[in-house]
């Protein structure tokens, strides 16, 4: 007997189909909800968010991954990792426990936060499936966003949070407490006949957990490893690994089906490009420093505090008396951006072409400038004050330089002859720092290579902005920018502080 599909469609008939089958059709549970502050990310978001909102959470987050990324470029242990990602995952992706509010999980406060972190994560996983590459660094740094987290949880709420997981465990039986007490004592360092008592041991595949038998914390038997509830860490961590790299993998075969909607392709294509190097928005604050404003006649003297793309273009300004096209619009721009203002701008440009005659800077460059400023060029140009200075993430990936042209990113553009030759004239001398850049120029990562010359070139300043507590972490984090290059360079060299002006009491005449 041939059993009939109810919604097979007859080929002789009209297409009836169930509208709930349709694959656009209203997901039927929206609402979720955040009993606990850590999430391993198995169920994706089903409720509606505004585009405005999609993007918004997403760069947050990416903001957080990305300076995670950078720490472990650096080095940074994970108590230093620690203290200096707190404050960023405060501003950016905070997350506060149900012990923090009186309604715990039921706290609205609570609710937004863990919904935008949940979003936040699978807007990401969709930027971020594209390549292979991509999905490892996202991985890498997703998984230890989640140790961070489960590390400072408390430990009643982490307790709670780990018997919610379904992870296929099986739980260590009394009699086999007994059979093997001492073969666990044996087995699992710093183990007192108390923690034998403990109920929540548990039983795992030993391949599951190489970072405990690697250290031999555990016992193993018939390939399952006995693991107490102190060192259950592992464990929630290594099915973390598995579910996101198994979501990653979906999340790539379903990317294709995204093409057809025009309005998420542009956003996650500009997120997955920001991944390469974070972009940065200049605010108005950062255009303002304390002290004399910057004119035409002082640029000369700041020049010191450019960061390399920039002093690139002032040193071939001064040595050729000329910038071509997209090399006087990111200098220009990266000027505008200090504090010049236009009238200043067009003096220090007509003042650095000194081969040609007044008439030919009139006719060929002075409406460019104006245009930059957004004194000329059409309404949304003017209302927008004209455009803003270029971020590090737009110089590496738009316009690259051609012969003859002296704009983009040196740590990109150059032969590594070329970047040694150019650092050391500026005065970058300690060959370990050549070869640390050396190496982020190898591995792509281009603005660690100009955040570790930075540092080096204001080593003893941080010290002291550190020792005195006088700057806050999040003013001192991966620069993505060169204004803010400039900006910290300044103040720092100058023993201002970012938020209440001078540090010391001294000044820095420009």
């Amino acid at each position: 007997m041939i059993r009939h599909d109810t919604y097979r469609i007859d080929t002789k008939r009209r297409a009836t189909i169930d509208h709930k089958r349709k694959q656009f059709a209203r997901a039927p549970y929206t609402h979720q909800e955040y009993p606990h502050r850590l999430n391993i990310y198995q169920v994706p978001p089903t409720a509606e968010i505004g585009l405005e909102e999609f993007e918004r959470w997403a760069i947050d987050r990416l903001r957080v991954l990305a300076e995670l990324e950078a720490c472990t470029f650096r080095n940074r242990t994970p108590a230093e990792t620690l203290d200096y990602i707190k404050p960023l995952l405060d501003k950016w992706l905070r997350l506060d426990s149900n012990s923090s509010s009186a309604q715990a999980c039921t706290d609205p406060r609570l609710h937004d936060q863990r919904r935008k972190d949940h979003y936040s994560h699978f807007i990401l996983r969709l930027a971020f499936s594209s390549t292979e590459d991509l999905r490892r660094r996202f991985a890498r740094v997703e998984e230890l966003l989640f140790r961070l987290r489960f590390q400072a949880e408390n430990v009643q709420e982490r307790q709670d949070f780990v018997a919610s997981l379904s992870f296929g465990w099986e739980t260590v039986q009394e009699h086999e407490k007994r059979a093997f007490a001492q073969e666990f004592l044996n087995a699992t360092p710093n183990l007192k006949k108390s923690d034998l008592e403990d109920g929540s041991w548990v039983k795992v595949d030993f391949h599951t957990v190489p970072e405990l038998i690697e250290g031999r914390r555990v016992f193993v038997k018939a390939g399952k490893a006995y693991v107490p509830s102190k060192e259950q860490k592992s464990v929630v961590l290594a099915g973390f690994h598995d579910r996101l790299e198994q979501g990653l993998e979906l999340t790539a075969r379903a990317l294709p089906r995204l093409d057809e909607d025009e309005r998420l392709s542009p956003i996650l294509d500009h997120l997955s490009k920001n991944f390469v190097t974070p972009d940065s928005s200049l605010a108005d604050s950062d255009t303002t420093l304390p002290g004399a404003p910057i004119t035409a006649s002082s640029v000369d003297h700041i020049s010191q505090h450019f960061p390399l793309c920039m002093r690139n273009l002032h040193i071939n300004l001064r040595k050729n008396r000329h910038l071509k096209h997209f090399g006087r619009l990111q200098y220009t721009l990266f000027l505008k951006g200090l504090g010049l203002t236009m009238e200043d701008c067009l003096i220090f440009w007509r003042q650095s072409f000194k081969l040609i005659t007044d008439d030919t800077f009139n006719k060929e460059y002075r409406y460019n400038i104006r245009h930059a400023y957004g004194d000329v060029g059409g309404d949304a140009i003017r209302r927008g004050r004209g455009y803003s200075p270029f971020s590090c993430q737009k110089i590496l990936t738009e316009h690259p330089p051609g012969s003859g042209e002296s704009h983009g990113c040196p740590y990109r553009h150059f032969s590594v002859e070329n970047l040694f030759s150019l650092l050391q004239n500026i005065g970058v001398s300690d060959w370990e720092v050549l070869r640390g850049v050396k190496d982020d120029v190898e591995k792509k990562r281009y603005h660690i290579a100009c955040n570790r010359v930075f540092e080096w070139a204001h080593t003893s300043e941080l010290q002291q902005a550190k020792a005195d507590n006088s700057w806050k972490a999040t003013g001192l984090d991966t620069i993505v920018h060169p204004n803010t290059y400039f900006k910290r360079s300044y103040l720092l060299k100058s023993g201002l502080n970012r938020e209440t002006g001078p540090m010391q009491g001294d000044h820095m005449e420009m």
